[in-house]
Formats: structure tokens, sequence, C-alpha cells
């Protein structure tokens, strides 16, 4: 694997995961107890944790992307695995 397509790949697993990790430990000024500031969606979150997140989501891609770099490398499951898609 060349490694410009290694970064990218790891990029689409950084951007998958971070959408899978932004909705957890959100809450709402409603829920927090807190007024709502002029003009903000009842749905904003209080505190977002943006780097939190991104920190959890940095690790958790690394983690995606070296199971699938070491599927890459050692072919543990292939195409032909995959019921339906194999040769026919």
């Amino acid at each position: 694997m060349k490694p410009f397509s290694a970064v990218v790949i790891y990029i689409l697993f950084w951007m998958l995961t971070l959408f899978a990790v932004l909705p957890f430990g959100v809450r709402t000024s409603a829920e927090a107890g807190e007024a709502n500031v002029p003009g903000q969606a009842d749905s904003a979150p209080v505190r977002p944790r943006l780097r939190t997140k991104a920190a959890w989501t940095t690790a958790i891609s690394a983690v995606l992307f070296g199971l699938y770099y070491a599927n890459y490398v050692h072919g543990w499951l292939t195409i032909d695995d995959i019921p339906g898609w194999g040769p026919r």
C-alpha cells in the first residue's frame, strides 16, 4: 500500500469514527438546567467537548486502521471469504 493511500484511508476511518463519537455525552441546556442563549437551537449542546471527542476519535480510528492494515498485509479476510461476493 502506498503511503498516500494509507493516509487517505486513515482519514476516512477518522471521519467515520468522528460521526459515531460526536453524540456521546451530549447534554442540551434543558437537560443541564441552564438557560438558552437567545437564538440558540434547543438541541445545541451545552459543552460539546470537541477536544476530548477528537482524542477518542484519533485513538479509535488508529486501532481500526491498524486492524485494516494488518488484514491488508496478512490477508486474513478476503473478498472470496464473504458469501455472495466470492467466485461463482
